[in-house]
């Protein structure tokens, strides 16, 4: 019988622990790797050529959404779900933007969570019943013209990681450093994303950050 391997990732190393607890329990899958953020994740993804990412969403360096979009960019054929805390119709139309093909709550049942890794890995989507709503209204409500509205749409990949670790608290020269480029170059990025989204200093730049899900309160 071929497994179905599976990388996991979340920055909470207990869900983790449990969840590779649980899944030894089904024949016929298997965690290959485990990461705490999107970056590590990236890394293990090219290492390992899991068949499933298991993605949880608010994370520290990288979070789940721009994590997921950067693994489906390169590895289109690997299949993502979202195990996520948030219920909230952003969270849910942004990780399928990004090319998840499913999206769990966390206080769903285990069974649930084997149900659904079969269905996605056989080129099916699923979504928790509770969210199902959510994934509707966002389909029905987000056209085009609305999405462009919304400002963090206008953010390119590379300032919304710089947006994440300031947001960190991460200095200019640290986040240079991380993102192996000059500091001059990422006070390039600050500007344009604070002319972007009209915000004027760093503590509302964080609140940002934490009402899109870029890093966890």
């Amino acid at each position: 019988m071929k497994k179905i391997r599976i990388l996991l990732v979340d920055d909470h190393k207990i869900l983790r622990d449990g969840i590779c607890s649980l899944l030894k329990e089904y024949p016929d899958m298997e965690v290959v790797g485990e990461a705490a953020d999107g970056k590590n994740a990236l890394n293990l993804v090219k290492e390992l050529s899991p068949d499933m990412v298991i993605m949880d969403i608010s994370m520290p360096d990288l979070n789940g959404i721009e994590a997921t979009r950067k693994i489906l960019a390169d590895y289109p054929h690997i299949k993502v779900m979202a195990l996520s805390m948030h219920y909230d119709k952003h969270f849910v139309s942004e990780i399928f933007k990004a090319g998840a093909s499913g999206y769990l709550l966390k206080d769903c049942a285990f069974d649930e969570m084997a149900h659904a890794i079969r269905m996605i890995i056989d080129n099916k989507t699923y979504v928790n019943s509770q969210i199902a709503s959510l994934v509707v209204e966002s389909l029905v409500g987000d056209s085009p013209r609305s999405h462009n509205k919304h400002a963090f749409s206008l953010l390119t990949e590379r300032e919304k990681e710089v947006l994440q670790l300031i947001a960190e608290g991460q200095s200019t020269k640290q986040i240079a450093s991380n993102l192996n480029v000059s500091t001059k170059t990422i006070e390039s990025h600050r500007r344009q994303v604070m002319g972007k989204l009209n915000i004027r200093n760093v503590a509302d730049l964080t609140k940002y950050a934490i009402r899109e899900g870029l890093i966890a309160i």
